[in-house]
Formats: C-alpha cells, sequence, structure tokens
C-alpha cells in the first residue's frame, strides 16, 4: 500500500505527533507498505526508508494546508493519512484533539472574570480566524474518516464538529513497548538517581513542555503538601524551555531538568509518573510511562486516562487544578510495595497498547478507504 502521512514537522524531538508518526512510519515500512511523508520540515532522527515531501509552511496554517494538498495532488497515493495540518485527506487524526475543545481548555487556566473576554477577543485575531479557515474545512463532509484518540476526543467531534458516528474510528495512541521497558530501564535507574542527588526520596515525575497545560504548578503544589506531612518526596520536570534548576517550592524540591534527548532514564530514575492535564488527547509520555512500570496519576481531561483503572494502573483525578486531590491520590503510591504492584499492573496495561498493534488497528482503518474513487469524485 502507498500511503502518505502529513504533519507539520517530521522530528521526534519536538514532541507526542511527531514521535508517534516517526514510530508508526516505522511500523508501515517494516509490514513493507511504501509510506511518503508531507512535511514542512524533517529533523535528523527521521525513519530510514520514507519518501520525504517539503512543503512550504507560508504564514499560516490555512497556507500549509494548500501546499501539502498540491502536494499530495502529484502523488498517486493509498490512502492519505493527516495529523491535524491540512484538509485533502482520507483519514484525518488530529493528534492535538479539538482545536475548539483545546481553546475552551487552555481558558480554564485563566481567571473566570477573563474568560469571556479572551473568548470575544479570539474571534478578532488573525491566528484565530485562520484556525476557523482550517476547521471548516478539515471538518467538511466530504466522505473521510475520523481517527479519535479516545473517547474524549470522539465526543468533541461529535458535539464540537457535527461529525457523524459513522465516519468516527475510536484508536488509542500506542506505545514502543521495547523502547520502553522495565528491563532497558533497570540499568538506568541507579546512576540517574544518583546524577539527581536522590537516595530514598519518592521521585515524581512530570515530562512536559508546556508546563501550565500539563499540570506542572498543580503537582507542586502538591507535592508542597506531602512534604509538610513528612512525605519524603521529590519532583523532577523533564522538557520545556527552562534550563536545569534546583529550587525549593511549597516546601518540596522540584527540579527542572530542562528538554532531555532520551525521557527513558528519568521514568528509571522515578518512582511514579504524574501527568494533571488540563487537556491531552491520548498521553504518549503516560503510555510511555506505563511501559515502563511506573504507576501514573492523570487528569480526566487525558484520554489516555480512559485506559487506567483506578487503584490499579494508578489514579485518574477530577479535577487538574486541585493540589489536595492530587496529593490525596498520590498518599497510597508512597508505599513501596503498593507501587511495585501497579506497576506490574501498569507494564501489563501498556503492553495491550503497542505501536504494532496500534498500526495495525490504522491498516484496518485504511482498508476501508477506497481514496482513489472518493477523490476523483
Amino acid at each position: 500500500m502507498k500511503i502518505g502521512l502529513i504533519l507539520e514537522n517530521l522530528d521526534p524531538r519536538r514532541g507526542g505527533v511527531e514521535q508517534w508518526t516517526c514510530e508508526f512510519a516505522r511500523a508501515l515500512l517494516s509490514l513493507d507498505h511504501e509510506v511518503h511523508v508531507v512535511a514542512g520540515h524533517f529533523g535528523p532522527a527521521r525513519p530510514e526508508g520514507i519518501v520525504r515531501h517539503v512543503v512550504e509552511t507560508g504564514r499560516s496554517r490555512c497556507d500549509m494546508a494548500a501546499a501539502a494538498e498540491r502536494a499530495l495532488r502529484r502523488l498517486d497515493l493509498d490512502v492519505i493519512h493527516d495529523m491535524g495540518v491540512g484538509w485533502h485527506s482520507d483519514v484525518f487524526q488530529p493528534h492535538g484533539g479539538s482545536r475548539r475543545a483545546a481553546f475552551e481548555r487552555n481558558l480554564a487556566l485563566t481567571p473566570r472574570w477573563q474568560r469571556g473576554l479572551k473568548r470575544h477577543l479570539a474571534g478578532l485575531l488573525p491566528r484565530y480566524r485562520d484556525f476557523d479557515r482550517l476547521i471548516a474545512r478539515q471538518y467538511a463532509d466530504d466522505g473521510r474518516l475520523f481517527l479519535a484518540l479516545s473517547k474524549m476526543v470522539a465526543d468533541h467531534f461529535r458535539s464540537l464538529h457535527d461529525v457523524p458516528d459513522d465516519q468516527i474510528r475510536l484508536v488509542y495512541n500506542g506505545v514502543d513497548t521495547e523502547r520502553f521497558s522495565p528491563c532497558r530501564c533497570r540499568a538506568f535507574r541507579k546512576p540517574t538517581r544518583a546524577a539527581l542527588g536522590l537516595t530514598d526520596e519518592v521521585l515524581l515525575l512530570i515530562v512536559a513542555h508546556n508546563y501550565r497545560l500539563k499540570g506542572v504548578p498543580t503537582l507542586c503544589r502538591a507535592a508542597g503538601r506531602l512534604a509538610r506531612d513528612g512525605a519524603n518526596v521529590r519532583v523532577a520536570v523533564v522538557g520545556g524551555k527552562r534550563q536545569a534548576t534546583t529550587t525549593r517550592q511549597k516546601g518540596g524540591l522540584v527540579q527542572y531538568l530542562g528538554p532531555v534527548e532520551d525521557a527513558t532514564p528519568y521514568y528509571a530514575a522515578a518512582d511514579v509518573y504524574v501527568h494533571p492535564t488540563f487537556y491531552d488527547p491520548c498521553s504518549l509520555v503516560v503510555l510511555e510511562a506505563l511501559a515502563c512500570g511506573l504507576p501514573v496519576v492523570t487528569s480526566r481531561y487525558n484520554g489516555a486516562g480512559e485506559l487506567i483503572t483506578s487503584g490499579r494502573e494508578g489514579h485518574v483525578i477530577d479535577d487538574p487544578a486541585d493540589a489536595r486531590e492530587l496529593a490525596e491520590s498520590l498518599v497510597p503510591l508512597l508505599d513501596a510495595p503498593w507501587r511495585a504492584t501497579m506497576g506490574a499492573a501498569a507494564r501489563r496495561l501498556a503492553e495491550q497498547h503497542t505501536i504494532q498493534y496500534n498500526c495495525h488497528q490504522v491498516l484496518d482503518v485504511y482498508r476501508e478507504i477506497d481514496s482513489s474513487a472518493r477523490r476523483a469524485a
């Protein structure tokens, strides 16, 4: 099968959609599919064997979508799979979820009195008008199938974009369970904890670029509550633009480690992965943490939380702004034997969501499509 994948930047160092697309492309190549990638930029760690097509990103997102369409129309592809960039596709899978839902969840980070004003001003800004034009074409009823990364995203497709049920397919993200595994982590644990200055502290880890959206302030406040109650905890924050620093915050020690090439050593050093996000369609880092055998605490606004049974692989909290609720959910995980039990369950859960299984699920969706007939119509 000749498959076209569209995204803004194929560089796994940039974030979840880029990393997932690289892993997905490798899985397709291993099954002898021909993989074309249409993107504005390609990083040095791109998969071997893909066919690259570089397009101009332009001054707006609509400019890039139009450039991607022109490039795709020149190719003889069986299936076109868009990760949320353009409008010319057979399969539309916005890894950032619904932009409208994301906008509303970002508003939750601001004081209530500012939300109405921000909502009004957004309609006046060129950036948001460009988003509206793009969304109108992405969700046009032209027969494409919509891949939802979670039930939450599927609900947003229906309620915010009027996508019919028969055009929605639910496919959670998959994870490389060989790269992220307890066995691989074992060699990293002692040296990484030593480098972080840890002895017997319980390390709470988060990997995030957008600190506020992913709930880093809530985690720091929750760790402070635990520390004041006598818990021996430490927080490590991997990712973002902040340079590596160590600070005392709310009575608990917080280390900002900055961006890293590979988060595996930090999963290895951690005891619990904490991701109290305000919006995540299906967080790949949560799946990576589960695969490494870490119990996970996340929020109900994370599609990956739909896979977790509270009390078995971790906990799912209701309010990502509530430090007290988060701290209470972490208390049972301060017990090492209980963490080990939940960590083993976390690994078993991740093994049900491998990138290979994920790839076969998406291929099943591809097989539903007669792309050439649809585009010729």
